[in-house]
């Protein structure tokens, strides 16, 4: 986007950047031609490869963060407040955020080696300890060095000069506080699990209950940042190792809401009701077989076949005249019930599933002047290249929308796919 200007004003940090007049998302879905969606999706992916380069992970890309002026034919990828690095992005700033993300995750793990040491669950953190902590703060934050003058008193005592405090000290304080608080916790945790014996094992899998075995385990900690209908799977799962194909899913979404004429496509108050919507387009199987790729165990209760992406984009756009005219008052809940959970921790949730033609919500009703879903009746349609659609362009967005973030299509390799043949970079 750029940036013109910054300053600061007391605790506040003011960046001015160009602004850009754009188009409401909803307000042009459906005026559209083929070509503008191909023009779109493709300045979508070339922004991605951009920042991808750098590793960075935007975790935010949905249509109201892509800014497109349609008269002027201009794009801008814009808020990177959720923005985070792999790890081997190339800006350092995001190398500094991710080190503190991952030290955060890491601190019940602290908790354990501290114990290992036969460190005191109360008392003073060692000299050791302490004088590691001040080494490794000082190297990572040089800028907060003590800048405190002591003297020393008529009764030898140290005395402060000055009432100016010492940030570091403070931190420093805070932080002794805090580990001896989480070694006691961790060992109340251990107590506790070392009430029941190692020989159990959980009973508790696909049930609607917890037990006191799962209880007793740490939960798993991952990033879980972005907009709801935009999540990729790995990311409603908890999965920890994230990477740019989060990013890569998000736009793909944004490829069927433009292919099918429906926004917001998927629309969940959960992350297990947003998994279940998920399956209700890749199918269960499908997805059950993802997860096992990053270490997750998915059950539902129902099998839910994968759907056609073509039938299904040009039956809700309306193309398709042997397929009966969808209304507001579909209804009829199924008994769909997936369960998410790891490996090793096995808890069991619980929820009713609707049909295709609802289960995102207002978005697949018609004629709801309240609903956030599109109304063809309040937009001129642009029939323009609509009714010769090539396959190219269901295949890009099966490969957006793989569920394997592994196997998922890079940016890179989407401009260069034949659904853009005749556009250059």
């Amino acid at each position: 986007m750029g940036v013109k200007y910054c300053f600061r004003k007391n605790d506040h940090v003011v960046i001015a950047m160009p602004y850009l007049e754009h188009e409401s998302f909803l307000d042009i879905l459906n005026s559209l031609s083929f070509q503008e969606v191909r023009e779109y999706m493709f300045n979508l992916f070339k922004a991605l490869k951009r920042i991808h380069q750098f590793g960075i992970v935007h975790r935010d890309v949905k249509p109201s963060n892509f800014l497109y002026n349609r008269r002027l034919k201009k794009y801008a990828l814009v808020d990177f407040g959720l923005a985070q690095g792999t790890h081997d992005t190339k800006i350092e700033l995001l190398k500094f955020v991710q080190s503190e993300a991952q030290q955060e995750r890491c601190s019940q793990n602290k908790s354990h080696i501290i114990t290992g040491n036969k460190i005191p669950l109360s008392g003073p953190v060692p000299k050791e300890l302490d004088q590691q902590s001040i080494t490794k703060a000082s190297v990572k934050r040089p800028y907060t060095n003590a800048q405190i003058q002591i003297k020393q008193g008529k009764d030898g005592k140290l005395m402060k000069q000055s009432k100016t405090v010492d940030v570091l000290s403070r931190k420093l304080a805070t932080k002794k506080k805090a580990i001896s608080a989480k070694v006691m916790n961790s060992g109340v945790m251990r107590k506790t699990a070392s009430s029941c014996p190692t020989s159990l094992t959980c009973d508790c899998y696909a049930t609607d209950k917890v037990c006191s075995i799962c209880l007793s385990r740490r939960q798993q900690v991952a990033p879980r940042a972005g907009t709801p209908g935009f999540r990729a799977p790995e990311v409603l799962t908890k999965c920890p190792n994230q990477t740019t194909a989060i990013d890569m899913w998000s736009a793909g979404v944004i490829f069927l809401s433009l292919l099918s004429g429906r926004y917001p496509f998927y629309k969940a108050s959960d992350d297990l009701t947003a998994l279940a919507q998920i399956m209700t387009i890749r199918g269960s199987r499908e997805t059950i077989q993802a997860a096992k790729t990053f270490g997750k165990s998915i059950l539902c209760s129902k099998e839910v076949p994968a759907q056609d992406l073509r039938k299904l984009c040009e039956r809700l756009r309306g193309m398709d005249s042997n397929t009966p005219k969808l209304t507001s008052d579909i209804q009829g809940p199924a008994s769909h019930q997936p369960t998410v959970s790891e490996k090793t921790d096995h808890k069991a949730s619980r929820l009713i599933q609707t049909p295709p033609g609802q289960y995102s919500g207002n978005s697949f009703k018609k004629g709801d002047s309240n609903s956030c879903g599109c109304c063809f009746d309040e937009y001129t349609t642009n029939l323009e290249g609509w009714n010769e659609v090539p396959d190219e362009a269901y295949d890009l967005l099966d490969k957006l929308l793989d569920l394997n973030p592994a196997s998922r299509i890079t940016a890179e390799e989407a401009l260069l796919h034949p659904f853009f043949k005749d556009m250059s970079l």
